[in-house]
Protein backbone atom coordinates (compact mmCIF):
# COMPACT_ATOMS: atom_id res chain seq x y z
CA UNK A 1 0.00 0.00 0.00
CA UNK A 2 2.84 2.10 -0.35
CA UNK A 3 2.00 3.98 -3.80
CA UNK A 4 -1.40 5.27 -1.25
CA UNK A 5 -0.71 8.35 0.62
CA UNK A 6 -2.92 9.70 3.68
CA UNK A 7 -4.69 13.03 2.60
CA UNK A 8 -3.01 16.39 3.39
CA UNK A 9 -5.42 17.56 6.33
CA UNK A 10 -7.46 15.89 8.98
CA UNK A 11 -10.14 17.17 11.35
CA UNK A 12 -10.52 15.35 14.58
CA UNK A 13 -13.20 13.17 14.95
CA UNK A 14 -14.02 11.26 18.93
CA UNK A 15 -15.95 8.17 17.79
CA UNK A 16 -15.91 4.16 18.41
CA UNK A 17 -13.70 3.43 15.59
CA UNK A 18 -12.06 6.67 14.05
CA UNK A 19 -10.28 9.47 15.00
CA UNK A 20 -9.79 11.10 12.21
CA UNK A 21 -11.19 12.06 8.89
CA UNK A 22 -9.90 14.13 5.85
CA UNK A 23 -11.25 17.41 5.44
CA UNK A 24 -14.68 17.46 3.90
CA UNK A 25 -15.62 13.91 4.92
CA UNK A 26 -18.20 13.25 7.62
CA UNK A 27 -19.31 10.98 9.65
CA UNK A 28 -23.19 10.74 9.77
CA UNK A 29 -26.02 8.39 11.40
CA UNK A 30 -27.23 5.77 9.04
CA UNK A 31 -30.63 7.52 9.60
CA UNK A 32 -29.23 10.04 7.53
CA UNK A 33 -28.14 8.27 4.95
CA UNK A 34 -30.59 4.96 4.38
CA UNK A 35 -34.45 4.68 4.88
CA UNK A 36 -35.73 0.60 5.53
CA UNK A 37 -37.25 -0.74 2.01
CA UNK A 38 -40.54 -2.24 3.13
CA UNK A 39 -42.62 -3.47 -0.09
CA UNK A 40 -44.34 -6.70 0.34
CA UNK A 41 -45.91 -8.08 -2.50
CA UNK A 42 -44.04 -9.42 -5.52
CA UNK A 43 -44.45 -12.76 -5.23
CA UNK A 44 -43.44 -13.63 -8.97
CA UNK A 45 -39.91 -11.48 -8.53
CA UNK A 46 -36.70 -14.27 -8.48
CA UNK A 47 -35.64 -15.03 -4.95
CA UNK A 48 -32.39 -13.87 -3.74
CA UNK A 49 -29.90 -14.38 -0.88
CA UNK A 50 -27.78 -12.66 1.62
CA UNK A 51 -24.40 -14.43 2.01
CA UNK A 52 -21.18 -13.90 4.23
CA UNK A 53 -18.83 -14.73 1.26
CA UNK A 54 -20.76 -12.75 -2.08
CA UNK A 55 -23.20 -10.43 -0.27
CA UNK A 56 -26.50 -10.57 -2.60
CA UNK A 57 -27.05 -13.38 -4.91
CA UNK A 58 -29.79 -15.25 -6.72
CA UNK A 59 -30.87 -17.83 -5.02
CA UNK A 60 -30.98 -20.04 -7.82
CA UNK A 61 -27.32 -20.09 -8.18
CA UNK A 62 -26.94 -21.15 -4.83
CA UNK A 63 -26.02 -24.78 -5.02
CA UNK A 64 -29.39 -26.64 -3.81
CA UNK A 65 -31.72 -28.79 -5.31
CA UNK A 66 -35.00 -27.20 -4.32
CA UNK A 67 -36.32 -23.79 -3.24
CA UNK A 68 -36.36 -24.41 0.57
CA UNK A 69 -38.00 -20.95 1.24
CA UNK A 70 -41.81 -20.86 2.43
CA UNK A 71 -44.61 -21.02 0.16
CA UNK A 72 -46.42 -18.07 0.83
CA UNK A 73 -44.28 -15.28 -0.24
CA UNK A 74 -46.78 -12.58 0.46
CA UNK A 75 -44.34 -10.97 3.00
CA UNK A 76 -41.40 -11.33 1.56
CA UNK A 77 -39.61 -7.98 0.59
CA UNK A 78 -38.77 -6.52 -2.33
CA UNK A 79 -35.12 -5.50 -3.43
CA UNK A 80 -34.18 -2.83 -6.35
CA UNK A 81 -30.96 -2.94 -8.13
CA UNK A 82 -28.70 -0.42 -5.90
CA UNK A 83 -29.93 -1.16 -2.66
CA UNK A 84 -27.74 -2.52 0.38
CA UNK A 85 -29.64 -5.70 2.42
CA UNK A 86 -28.36 -7.35 5.19
CA UNK A 87 -29.25 -10.58 7.24
CA UNK A 88 -30.41 -9.06 11.03
CA UNK A 89 -28.69 -12.42 12.72
CA UNK A 90 -25.46 -12.53 10.43
CA UNK A 91 -24.48 -8.75 9.72
CA UNK A 92 -22.14 -8.81 12.58
CA UNK A 93 -20.47 -11.80 10.22
CA UNK A 94 -21.03 -10.14 7.30
CA UNK A 95 -24.34 -11.74 5.48
CA UNK A 96 -25.18 -8.19 4.01
CA UNK A 97 -24.15 -6.26 0.54
CA UNK A 98 -25.12 -4.24 -2.72
CA UNK A 99 -27.66 -5.93 -4.75
CA UNK A 100 -27.23 -6.36 -8.76
CA UNK A 101 -30.39 -7.54 -8.56
CA UNK A 102 -34.15 -7.21 -8.42
CA UNK A 103 -35.67 -9.85 -6.40
CA UNK A 104 -37.47 -10.46 -3.38
CA UNK A 105 -36.16 -12.00 -0.19
CA UNK A 106 -37.10 -13.55 3.50
CA UNK A 107 -39.16 -10.87 5.70
CA UNK A 108 -35.45 -11.77 8.13
CA UNK A 109 -33.23 -9.78 6.07
CA UNK A 110 -33.35 -5.72 6.26
CA UNK A 111 -33.13 -3.73 2.78
CA UNK A 112 -31.85 -0.49 3.03
CA UNK A 113 -31.95 2.39 -0.23
CA UNK A 114 -30.27 5.35 -0.47
CA UNK A 115 -32.52 8.70 1.24
CA UNK A 116 -29.61 10.94 -0.41
CA UNK A 117 -27.38 10.99 -3.14
CA UNK A 118 -24.35 7.99 -2.88
CA UNK A 119 -22.19 5.65 -4.43
CA UNK A 120 -23.91 2.66 -2.49
CA UNK A 121 -20.73 0.20 -3.38
CA UNK A 122 -19.03 2.18 -0.83
CA UNK A 123 -20.76 1.30 2.03
CA UNK A 124 -20.95 -2.12 0.77
CA UNK A 125 -17.40 -2.08 0.83
CA UNK A 126 -17.54 -0.47 4.53
CA UNK A 127 -20.71 -2.34 5.80
CA UNK A 128 -18.55 -5.68 5.27
CA UNK A 129 -15.09 -4.69 6.39
CA UNK A 130 -14.13 -6.20 9.42
CA UNK A 131 -13.99 -2.92 11.30
CA UNK A 132 -17.92 -2.41 10.59
CA UNK A 133 -18.91 -5.89 11.50
CA UNK A 134 -17.63 -5.72 14.65
CA UNK A 135 -19.14 -2.09 15.38
CA UNK A 136 -22.19 -3.82 14.41
CA UNK A 137 -22.40 -6.27 16.50
CA UNK A 138 -22.14 -3.99 19.70
CA UNK A 139 -25.75 -2.95 18.51
CA UNK A 140 -27.11 -6.06 17.83
CA UNK A 141 -29.27 -8.08 20.63
CA UNK A 142 -29.53 -11.54 21.70
CA UNK A 143 -28.51 -13.63 24.54
CA UNK A 144 -25.94 -15.31 22.88
CA UNK A 145 -23.83 -15.21 19.57
CA UNK A 146 -25.80 -17.26 17.14
CA UNK A 147 -29.14 -15.21 18.36
CA UNK A 148 -27.68 -11.67 17.90
CA UNK A 149 -30.23 -9.66 15.53
CA UNK A 150 -29.81 -6.17 14.00
CA UNK A 151 -32.92 -4.35 14.05
CA UNK A 152 -33.18 -1.24 11.24
CA UNK A 153 -34.22 0.38 14.34
CA UNK A 154 -30.88 0.02 15.87
CA UNK A 155 -29.06 0.04 12.77
CA UNK A 156 -30.37 3.68 12.17
CA UNK A 157 -28.72 4.76 15.37
CA UNK A 158 -24.96 3.90 13.81
CA UNK A 159 -22.39 5.89 12.58
CA UNK A 160 -21.26 5.64 9.00
CA UNK A 161 -18.21 7.46 7.23
CA UNK A 162 -19.38 9.45 4.16
CA UNK A 163 -16.67 11.35 2.00
CA UNK A 164 -17.44 13.44 -0.89
CA UNK A 165 -19.82 11.38 -3.40
CA UNK A 166 -16.63 12.08 -6.02
CA UNK A 167 -14.38 10.67 -3.56
CA UNK A 168 -17.07 7.35 -2.93
CA UNK A 169 -16.96 6.86 -6.81
CA UNK A 170 -12.69 7.14 -7.15
CA UNK A 171 -12.65 4.97 -3.72
CA UNK A 172 -15.34 2.38 -5.56
CA UNK A 173 -13.68 2.49 -8.96
CA UNK A 174 -10.17 1.77 -7.38
CA UNK A 175 -11.10 -1.25 -4.85
CA UNK A 176 -13.58 -2.61 -7.20
CA UNK A 177 -10.47 -3.21 -9.44
CA UNK A 178 -8.04 -4.20 -6.83
CA UNK A 179 -10.74 -6.52 -5.17
CA UNK A 180 -11.09 -8.39 -8.32
CA UNK A 181 -7.18 -8.61 -8.91
CA UNK A 182 -6.72 -10.19 -5.58
CA UNK A 183 -9.93 -12.38 -5.93
CA UNK A 184 -8.46 -13.61 -9.37
CA UNK A 185 -4.72 -14.31 -7.56
CA UNK A 186 -7.09 -15.96 -4.49
CA UNK A 187 -8.90 -18.33 -7.21
CA UNK A 188 -5.65 -19.19 -8.84
CA UNK A 189 -4.11 -20.59 -5.35
CA UNK A 190 -7.31 -22.20 -4.71
CA UNK A 191 -6.85 -24.18 -7.97
CA UNK A 192 -3.38 -24.81 -7.33
CA UNK A 193 -4.18 -26.64 -3.76
CA UNK A 194 -7.00 -28.40 -5.59
CA UNK A 195 -4.31 -29.55 -8.37
CA UNK A 196 -2.15 -30.59 -5.31
CA UNK A 197 -4.58 -32.80 -3.86
CA UNK A 198 -5.44 -34.46 -7.65
CA UNK A 199 -1.58 -35.18 -7.44
CA UNK A 200 -1.40 -36.64 -4.01
CA UNK A 201 -4.39 -39.10 -5.12
CA UNK A 202 -2.62 -40.16 -8.30
CA UNK A 203 0.64 -40.90 -6.31
CA UNK A 204 -1.12 -43.16 -4.19
CA UNK A 205 -3.02 -44.46 -7.07
CA UNK A 206 0.50 -45.87 -8.59
CA UNK A 207 3.02 -46.33 -5.65
CA UNK A 208 0.13 -48.41 -3.85
CA UNK A 209 0.16 -50.84 -7.13
CA UNK A 210 4.09 -50.22 -7.27
CA UNK A 211 3.39 -49.05 -11.28
CA UNK A 212 6.89 -48.16 -11.49
CA UNK A 213 8.60 -51.26 -9.80
CA UNK A 214 10.20 -53.70 -12.43
CA UNK A 215 8.22 -56.28 -12.00
CA UNK A 216 5.07 -58.47 -13.58
CA UNK A 217 1.27 -57.32 -13.66
CA UNK A 218 -1.64 -59.97 -14.19
CA UNK A 219 -5.21 -59.37 -14.10
CA UNK A 220 -6.83 -58.73 -10.64
CA UNK A 221 -10.06 -59.76 -12.04
CA UNK A 222 -11.42 -56.93 -10.88
CA UNK A 223 -12.28 -54.31 -13.01
CA UNK A 224 -12.13 -51.01 -10.89
CA UNK A 225 -8.25 -52.65 -9.79
CA UNK A 226 -7.45 -53.68 -13.16
CA UNK A 227 -4.05 -55.30 -12.91
CA UNK A 228 -1.86 -55.78 -9.93
CA UNK A 229 1.60 -56.73 -9.27
CA UNK A 230 2.51 -60.54 -9.97
CA UNK A 231 2.92 -62.51 -6.63
CA UNK A 232 0.97 -60.07 -4.58
CA UNK A 233 -2.36 -61.52 -2.42
CA UNK A 234 -6.00 -60.38 -3.04
CA UNK A 235 -8.09 -61.44 -0.38
CA UNK A 236 -11.56 -59.80 1.01
CA UNK A 237 -11.05 -57.34 3.69
CA UNK A 238 -13.10 -59.89 6.21
CA UNK A 239 -9.70 -62.41 5.77
CA UNK A 240 -6.65 -59.89 6.79
CA UNK A 241 -8.78 -57.80 9.35
CA UNK A 242 -12.09 -57.90 11.94
CA UNK A 243 -14.93 -55.29 10.80
CA UNK A 244 -16.46 -54.28 14.14
CA UNK A 245 -19.47 -51.94 14.34
CA UNK A 246 -21.83 -50.89 17.33
CA UNK A 247 -24.31 -53.15 17.78
CA UNK A 248 -28.15 -52.26 17.11
CA UNK A 249 -29.23 -53.01 20.83
CA UNK A 250 -26.32 -51.37 22.52
CA UNK A 251 -27.14 -47.70 20.82
CA UNK A 252 -27.32 -45.06 22.72
CA UNK A 253 -29.34 -41.79 23.14
CA UNK A 254 -28.81 -38.14 24.17
CA UNK A 255 -29.30 -38.97 27.76
CA UNK A 256 -26.01 -40.72 27.29
CA UNK A 257 -23.93 -38.28 26.49
CA UNK A 258 -21.83 -37.15 29.07
CA UNK A 259 -19.31 -34.03 29.66
CA UNK A 260 -15.64 -34.77 29.81
CA UNK A 261 -13.63 -36.70 32.25
CA UNK A 262 -17.58 -38.31 32.98
CA UNK A 263 -16.64 -41.04 29.72
CA UNK A 264 -15.00 -42.07 26.75
CA UNK A 265 -15.09 -40.19 23.41
CA UNK A 266 -17.47 -41.24 21.06
CA UNK A 267 -16.27 -41.12 17.15
CA UNK A 268 -18.44 -39.65 14.96
CA UNK A 269 -17.06 -38.82 11.23
CA UNK A 270 -16.47 -35.31 11.95
CA UNK A 271 -13.54 -36.93 13.72
CA UNK A 272 -12.41 -37.78 10.06
CA UNK A 273 -11.21 -34.75 8.12
CA UNK A 274 -8.93 -34.87 5.15
CA UNK A 275 -8.64 -38.51 5.58
CA UNK A 276 -7.01 -38.20 9.05
CA UNK A 277 -7.88 -38.54 12.38
CA UNK A 278 -9.11 -35.56 14.17
CA UNK A 279 -9.89 -35.06 17.85
CA UNK A 280 -11.13 -31.44 17.18
CA UNK A 281 -14.66 -32.14 18.21
CA UNK A 282 -14.95 -34.39 20.98
CA UNK A 283 -18.33 -35.90 22.49
CA UNK A 284 -18.49 -37.97 25.50
CA UNK A 285 -20.41 -41.21 25.74
CA UNK A 286 -20.94 -42.65 29.79
CA UNK A 287 -18.25 -45.52 31.22
CA UNK A 288 -20.88 -47.75 31.06
CA UNK A 289 -21.90 -47.57 27.44
CA UNK A 290 -18.36 -47.27 26.75
CA UNK A 291 -17.53 -51.07 28.90
CA UNK A 292 -20.88 -52.40 27.49
CA UNK A 293 -19.59 -52.69 23.79
CA UNK A 294 -15.22 -53.55 24.21
CA UNK A 295 -15.21 -54.98 20.87
CA UNK A 296 -15.29 -50.99 19.42
CA UNK A 297 -13.16 -49.93 21.96
CA UNK A 298 -10.74 -47.86 19.81
CA UNK A 299 -6.98 -48.18 20.14
CA UNK A 300 -3.69 -46.64 18.04
CA UNK A 301 -3.17 -48.76 14.77
CA UNK A 302 -6.71 -49.20 14.35
CA UNK A 303 -8.81 -47.80 11.19
CA UNK A 304 -12.11 -45.93 11.60
CA UNK A 305 -13.63 -46.19 8.67
CA UNK A 306 -17.08 -44.07 7.48
CA UNK A 307 -19.86 -46.43 6.80
CA UNK A 308 -22.86 -44.51 7.20
CA UNK A 309 -24.01 -40.80 5.84
CA UNK A 310 -22.81 -38.46 3.47
CA UNK A 311 -18.92 -39.47 3.67
CA UNK A 312 -19.00 -43.27 3.42
CA UNK A 313 -15.71 -44.24 2.73
CA UNK A 314 -14.00 -41.89 4.50
CA UNK A 315 -11.27 -43.59 6.77
CA UNK A 316 -8.55 -42.62 9.11
CA UNK A 317 -5.45 -44.14 10.99
CA UNK A 318 -5.79 -44.04 14.81
CA UNK A 319 -2.06 -42.52 16.24
CA UNK A 320 -0.67 -43.33 19.11
CA UNK A 321 -3.16 -42.22 21.91
CA UNK A 322 -3.96 -42.68 25.42
CA UNK A 323 -7.52 -41.82 25.19
CA UNK A 324 -10.04 -44.20 26.11
CA UNK A 325 -12.81 -44.35 22.44
CA UNK A 326 -15.07 -45.77 21.20
CA UNK A 327 -17.53 -45.31 18.43
CA UNK A 328 -21.15 -44.19 17.06
CA UNK A 329 -22.93 -46.61 14.89
CA UNK A 330 -22.08 -44.81 12.24
CA UNK A 331 -17.94 -46.10 12.17
CA UNK A 332 -16.67 -49.18 12.08
CA UNK A 333 -13.04 -50.01 13.11
CA UNK A 334 -10.78 -52.37 11.44
CA UNK A 335 -8.69 -54.22 14.15
CA UNK A 336 -6.39 -57.16 14.78
CA UNK A 337 -4.93 -56.34 11.10
CA UNK A 338 -2.76 -58.96 9.56
CA UNK A 339 -0.97 -56.43 7.33
CA UNK A 340 0.69 -53.04 7.86
CA UNK A 341 -1.84 -50.91 9.06
CA UNK A 342 -0.25 -47.74 7.01
CA UNK A 343 -0.77 -49.85 3.72
CA UNK A 344 -4.22 -50.92 4.44
CA UNK A 345 -5.22 -46.95 4.92
CA UNK A 346 -3.15 -45.71 1.71
CA UNK A 347 -4.97 -48.85 0.00
CA UNK A 348 -8.49 -47.15 0.97
CA UNK A 349 -7.80 -44.52 0.21
CA UNK A 350 -6.96 -44.91 -4.00
CA UNK A 351 -9.26 -44.24 -6.21
CA UNK A 352 -10.27 -47.54 -7.14
CA UNK A 353 -11.43 -48.67 -3.89
CA UNK A 354 -13.27 -45.65 -3.37
CA UNK A 355 -15.06 -46.70 -6.26
CA UNK A 356 -15.94 -50.07 -5.52
CA UNK A 357 -17.22 -48.48 -1.97
CA UNK A 358 -19.27 -45.91 -3.98
CA UNK A 359 -20.95 -48.79 -5.96
CA UNK A 360 -21.84 -50.68 -3.24
CA UNK A 361 -23.72 -47.68 -1.35
CA UNK A 362 -27.39 -48.41 -0.64
CA UNK A 363 -29.52 -45.57 -0.41
CA UNK A 364 -27.80 -42.63 -2.32
CA UNK A 365 -25.31 -40.57 -1.61
CA UNK A 366 -26.31 -40.37 2.29
CA UNK A 367 -26.99 -43.62 2.57
CA UNK A 368 -25.48 -46.62 4.04
CA UNK A 369 -22.56 -49.13 3.27
CA UNK A 370 -23.72 -52.53 4.61
CA UNK A 371 -21.19 -54.26 7.11
CA UNK A 372 -21.53 -57.62 4.75
CA UNK A 373 -19.88 -55.71 2.20
CA UNK A 374 -17.35 -53.57 3.80
CA UNK A 375 -16.20 -57.05 5.13
CA UNK A 376 -15.96 -57.80 1.41
CA UNK A 377 -14.02 -55.23 -0.24
CA UNK A 378 -10.88 -56.11 -2.07
CA UNK A 379 -7.61 -55.93 -0.38
CA UNK A 380 -4.47 -56.72 -2.39
CA UNK A 381 -0.80 -56.14 -0.71
CA UNK A 382 2.97 -57.57 -1.22
CA UNK A 383 5.13 -59.44 1.54
CA UNK A 384 5.40 -56.70 4.57
CA UNK A 385 8.88 -55.48 3.94
CA UNK A 386 7.25 -53.92 0.23
CA UNK A 387 4.38 -52.71 2.03
CA UNK A 388 6.76 -50.48 4.26
CA UNK A 389 8.82 -49.70 1.21
CA UNK A 390 5.46 -48.08 -0.33
CA UNK A 391 3.89 -46.46 3.04
CA UNK A 392 7.41 -44.43 3.13
CA UNK A 393 7.69 -43.73 -0.22
CA UNK A 394 3.93 -42.09 -0.17
CA UNK A 395 4.60 -40.24 2.98
CA UNK A 396 7.93 -38.99 1.39
CA UNK A 397 5.97 -37.65 -2.18
CA UNK A 398 3.09 -36.11 0.27
CA UNK A 399 5.23 -33.82 2.24
CA UNK A 400 6.76 -31.89 -0.67
CA UNK A 401 3.15 -31.68 -1.74
CA UNK A 402 1.90 -30.51 1.76
CA UNK A 403 4.87 -28.06 1.70
CA UNK A 404 3.49 -26.73 -1.56
CA UNK A 405 -0.30 -26.40 -0.11
CA UNK A 406 0.86 -24.67 3.19
CA UNK A 407 2.81 -22.39 0.84
CA UNK A 408 -0.33 -21.42 -1.24
CA UNK A 409 -2.52 -21.34 2.02
CA UNK A 410 -0.25 -19.05 3.48
CA UNK A 411 -0.73 -16.65 0.30
CA UNK A 412 -4.18 -16.76 0.48
CA UNK A 413 -4.39 -15.71 3.95
CA UNK A 414 -1.90 -12.89 3.17
CA UNK A 415 -4.32 -12.06 0.31
CA UNK A 416 -7.27 -11.82 2.35
CA UNK A 417 -5.21 -9.28 4.93
CA UNK A 418 -3.79 -7.35 2.89
CA UNK A 419 -7.64 -6.96 0.74
CA UNK A 420 -8.71 -6.46 4.61
CA UNK A 421 -6.54 -3.64 5.74
CA UNK A 422 -6.54 -1.48 2.25
CA UNK A 423 -10.64 -1.35 1.82
CA UNK A 424 -10.45 -0.73 5.82
CA UNK A 425 -7.65 1.87 5.43
CA UNK A 426 -9.44 3.75 2.20
CA UNK A 427 -13.02 3.64 3.59
CA UNK A 428 -11.70 5.50 6.59
CA UNK A 429 -9.62 7.79 5.34
CA UNK A 430 -6.53 6.93 6.59
CA UNK A 431 -4.86 6.54 2.41
CA UNK A 432 -5.93 8.23 -0.25
CA UNK A 433 -7.08 6.71 -3.76
CA UNK A 434 -5.52 9.63 -6.15
CA UNK A 435 -8.20 11.21 -8.33
CA UNK A 436 -6.24 10.21 -11.92
CA UNK A 437 -5.11 6.66 -10.65
CA UNK A 438 -8.07 4.74 -11.58
CA UNK A 439 -7.35 6.20 -15.41
CA UNK A 440 -3.42 5.63 -15.01
CA UNK A 441 -4.83 1.72 -14.22
CA UNK A 442 -7.15 1.62 -17.43
CA UNK A 443 -4.46 3.02 -19.93
CA UNK A 444 -1.24 1.19 -18.73
CA UNK A 445 -2.81 -1.76 -16.77
CA UNK A 446 -3.54 -3.05 -13.74
CA UNK A 447 -1.20 -2.69 -10.85
CA UNK A 448 0.82 -5.90 -9.27
CA UNK A 449 -1.03 -7.77 -6.74
CA UNK A 450 -0.48 -5.82 -4.16
CA UNK A 451 1.36 -2.13 -4.10
CA UNK A 452 4.41 -3.78 -2.80
CA UNK A 453 6.62 -5.56 -5.05
CA UNK A 454 5.16 -8.45 -7.10
CA UNK A 455 6.87 -10.86 -5.78
CA UNK A 456 5.72 -11.01 -2.06
CA UNK A 457 2.67 -12.61 -3.26
CA UNK A 458 3.89 -14.71 -6.27
CA UNK A 459 4.73 -18.36 -6.14
CA UNK A 460 7.59 -19.83 -7.48
CA UNK A 461 5.74 -22.89 -8.92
Amino acid sequence: MSKLKPYNNYQPIQYDYVSQLPQGWQLLPNIAIFQERIERGFDNEELLSVTIGKGVIRQSDVDIKKDSSNEDKSKYKLIKVGDIAYNRMRMWQGALGYSNYQGITSPAYVVLKPKIEINQRFFHYMFRAGFYTNYSKRFSYGIVDDQLSLRYVDFKRMYSVFPPLETQNVIVEYLDRKTKQIQEFIARKERLIELLEEEKQRLVDEHIKGVHSEIEFINSGNEFIGEIPKGWLFKKLKYIAKVKGRIGFRGYTVQDIVAQGEGAITLSPSNIFAQKFNLNEKTYLSWKKYYESPEIMVFSGDLIFVKTGSTIGKIALIPETNEKITLNPQLVVFKEIKINSEFLYFLFTTSYIQKIIELDIIGGAAGTLSQQKTKSIPVFFPEPEKQRTICENIKTDFEKIEVAKLKAQLEIEKAKEYQESLITQIVTGQLKVPENINANLRQNGELGMVAEPDTLYKSTN
